[in-house]
């Protein structure tokens, strides 16, 4: 369970958008187990979605993230807000490109909008390690938050990395023009707990070939490097973010003991998860239609979210074996 300490005592206000996916479901489930009296609130496109995974005691307002219009008519008083709402699935990305793109973009300004007419006491927006791009990290290097590599421009599926980076350009603007407290978290790939019915990533793609008594089938070599953190662990992270970190500042949410090439990862699981019972396969004659992002050595740093008292206390095979026991 999630150590950070939200004060039960104390009052504690906070908006959260995407609380229908995974990382912001999650975020309001655990931030009530932390502090029961904590007064959420939930901006969502689908009211009865909501309702259906959340638990009680959440305010929910049903609009368009995406609507600046419909977002000036968002009135409440809250200290915190946690921007968890974009889009992950690769197949989006892949077929519709500008969808992606303009909602990350749209939405995450109609975000800071509210926080500077909210004049709140933080905010955190929920970035990527894909932002990083290409690379070098064959020497071991760890990247940290100051670093950025190579993102192709002319690749659909790079709509996601670009407009994350165009997202964090836009909170350090209104940090910088109008003082809002935002600070980013960089992501590492997080699963663990609770992971959404549907998901159709690679990690969830392992866990059911586990489920299934399945061999593991990879599409691409395996060779991309994968950096990692659980659930709980990233949770813990954010709100240390949002807490104790610095405006204006960015902040990667990794276990760097977790970080491998998916190959690595696909064999540990078959190893150490399903005790040897399944193998590898290789498949990658038609890799192209699954729209993973572009290859990379990429080895996040943990160094400067630690300097604020986080560690991470999950490994990868407890990520997996919370997600499999969890599967129906």
């Amino acid at each position: 369970m999630v150590t950070f300490d939200i004060n039960k005592s104390e009052y504690f206000s906070c908006v959260i958008t995407g609380a229908t996916g995974y990382i912001g479901s999650m975020l309001v489930k655990y931030i009530k187990y932390l502090n029961t009296n904590a007064e959420i609130t939930v901006i969502v496109r689908n009211k009865n979605a909501a309702l259906s995974m959340l638990p009680d005691g959440v305010n929910i307002i049903e609009t368009d993230l995406s609507d600046s219009n419909e977002m000036k008519k968002v009135c409440t008083c809250f200290d915190y807000i946690i921007h968890c709402a974009s889009i992950t699935k690769s197949s989006e990305m892949v077929n519709n490109p500008v969808e992606v793109i303009s909602s990350i973009v749209n939405i995450t300004q109609n975000v800071m909008e509210l926080a500077k007419r909210c004049n709140v006491k933080s905010v955190v927006m929920l970035s990527t390690m894909e932002i990083y791009g290409n690379i070098d990290c064959s020497d071991g290097h760890r990247v940290s938050e100051h670093e950025c590599g190579y993102v192709e421009l002319l690749n659909v599926r790079s709509c996601y990395p670009i407009g994350k980076r165009m997202a964090e350009n836009i909170c350090y603007s209104y940090y910088k023009e109008y003082g809002v407290p935002v600070k980013i978290a960089r992501l590492a790939q997080t699963f663990g707990k609770g992971v959404v019915s549907g998901e159709n990533r690679v990690f969830a793609q392992f866990a059911r070939a586990v489920k299934n008594k399945n061999n593991i089938i990879l599409h691409t070599p395996g060779n991309s490097m994968g950096n990692y953190c659980d659930i709980e662990d990233a949770i813990n992270g954010i709100l240390t973010i949002l807490l104790n970190g610095t405006d204006g500042e960015a902040y990667n949410v990794v276990n760097e003991g977790d970080t491998m090439t998916i190959r690595q990862m696909a064999e540990l699981v078959c190893n150490e998860v399903a005790h040897s019972s399944i193998t590898v396969e290789l498949n990658v004659s038609k890799k192209e239609q699954y729209g993973y992002a572009a290859e990379t050595g990429l080895r996040l740093s943990g160094q400067k979210l630690s300097e604020l008292g986080w560690r991470p206390q999950r490994n990868l095979i407890q990520m997996y074996c919370d997600l499999i026991s969890e599967i129906k």
